[in-house]
């Protein structure tokens, strides 16, 4: 065996004794490569390939954890931390070929490399999830149980072929995940937020919050973050639109992004950072740090949960506080949601201009009322007239984003906060977008219009030498769609 030979416990393997009895079938080589393939399919081949039966793919789930289960007790694992890829998969391959020859099973060299990925994402990945995750046509990923797992593309959702053994292994997955960024999930704590390697956000809720098993959700984040000219070309805002809010955030205007679940609101915000000058300072608080910020001088904090104990909780109301200590040019949340917003407005009104946010609304007048409830959880001796004003003087400019009922992501309006009147907040609509009929697939079809007015901050962009196209805020219908070869940075400076 090699260098191998190391990481065996015993020269004699174990399994010879362990073996199945002979008249226990064991599934065929094609029912394990549909348990362990790592290859991600799209939707033709889905749709072409005859679906097994139920029974079938129990049996070659249950295969690959058998498989899984025996290495673990043949390969010391300690010793397989070291190693690399290629050097685990070298590895694996031997003891994986003795036990293939053991069970009778007789595989191509395709087959078995592809058993081998399979029962190595087992061992040091995420099991059935690697597949999902390798899959870049995928944005989400939703385990109901250990049975069931659903995931979106394009907008859309479909029953994924992938399954757990049982509800033991799906823990199992789930405890790799939360230990792997310092958090638990036990029947103490059946709820908790996480994330993954590479920023994708992940939410858990186990039993006995959960009625019928564990409950996952899994929002997948681009390997490279999406920019403003990207959005453009995706049609979900116009390029005059994605100018003016690059100039308004590198104008240091202080920007809210508000939306509904999955209306691309994080997205929008990575984007828009993307004009901040790499002279500056951001700090980012975060639930589960997810932002993908490209400055260099960029600190990142995220909240804790309590211990064992309940005790230890860090919250982002003290993080926001804490990082008021800290000398940043801008701060930026990743989602306002408690009493930290009373602390957040607090900032943007000494000396934090150009912060921004997220939160859930599904207006921007909602996105007014929903601060100004949240500043109230504090339990602060403020009256509303107080509080309203603290909204209009911090924040600038708030930005509608919307997922539509064909999938479609869409900034649907540009507003900006201009003052008080009396107790009620003042706010006027820049740009926005609207519905306008269906298509033959019942898909939306709609336009972006300029409304005629013209900003309070366009003194400032203009001060600043940020350059506009002319005209941009006559009342007018936008056009959608890539309109110039030059990036908007290119454009703008």
């Amino acid at each position: 065996m090699g260098r191998f030979s190391k990481i065996i416990k015993s020269e004699t393997p174990r399994y010879v004794a362990e073996a199945k009895p002979a008249a226990e079938p064991v599934p065929g080589p094609e029912l394990l490569i549909e348990a362990v393939s790592t290859k991600p399919e799209s939707a033709e081949r889905r749709r072409a390939e005859k679906p097994q039966s139920k029974k079938n793919q129990e049996k070659a789930l249950e295969k690959s954890i058998y498989l899984h289960g025996r290495l673990l007790d043949e390969i010391d694992l300690s010793q397989l931390e070291g190693l690399d890829e290629d050097a685990m998969r070298k590895s694996v391959n031997v003891v994986v070929r003795d036990l293939g020859r053991k069970e009778g099973l007789n595989l191509n060299r395709s087959q078995f490399d592809d058993l081998v990925s399979g029962i190595i994402d087992e061992m040091t990945g995420l099991g059935p999830l690697e597949n999902l995750l390798k899959d870049e046509s995928v944005t989400d990923i939703l385990i109901n149980t250990h049975n069931q797992v659903y995931v979106e593309r394009g907008g859309e959702l479909e029953l994924s072929k992938i399954r757990f053994a049982d509800e033991k292994h799906l823990l199992r997955i789930i405890n790799r995940i939360v230990a792997a960024v310092g958090r638990r999930v036990d029947e103490s704590q059946p709820l908790t937020d996480a994330r993954l390697l590479d920023g994708s956000r992940v939410n858990v809720a186990i039993a006995p919050i959960a009625v019928d098993g564990a409950l996952v959700s899994i929002r997948k984040f681009s390997k490279k973050p999406f920019t403003l000219d990207k959005l453009v070309e995706f049609g979900a805002v116009p390029d005059a639109v994605a100018q003016f809010l690059w100039a308004a955030c590198k104008a240091r205007v202080t920007i809210l992004i508000s939306g509904g679940t999955g209306s691309g609101k994080t997205t929008l915000l990575n984007a828009m950072s993307q004009s901040i000058s790499h002279k500056e300072r951001l700090i980012t608080i975060e639930d589960a740090a997810e932002l993908q910020l490209q400055q260099p001088h960029v600190a990142r904090m995220e909240t804790r949960p309590p211990n064992i104990e309940g005790k230890g909780e860090i919250r982002q109301r003290e993080l926001v506080k804490n990082a008021l200590r800290m000398r940043p040019d801008r701060l930026i949340l990743g989602e306002v949601r408690g009493e930290e917003a009373f602390d957040m407005l607090q900032a943007m009104n000494t000396g934090h201009e150009g912060s921004m946010s997220t939160l859930h609304a599904n207006t921007p007048r909602d996105a007014i009322t929903r601060l100004e409830q949240m500043v109230a959880m504090g339990d602060l001796k403020i009256t509303p007239e107080a509080i309203a004003g603290q909204i209009a003087s911090a924040i600038g400019i708030i930005v509608q984003a919307q997922r539509l009922s064909d999938g479609q992501r869409k900034i649907t309006s540009v507003s900006e906060i201009t003052g008080m009147e009396g107790t009620v907040i003042q706010m006027q609509e820049i740009f926005n977008y609207t519905r306008t009929g269906s298509g033959p697939n019942h898909e939306v079809i709609g336009e972006f219009r300029a409304t005629g007015i013209r900003p309070n901050c366009l003194p400032e962009i203009v001060t600043r030498n940020i350059p506009l196209p002319e005209g941009l805020f006559e009342p007018k219908v936008l056009p959608v769609g890539k309109a110039f070869e030059k990036t908007i940075k290119e454009r703008t400076g």
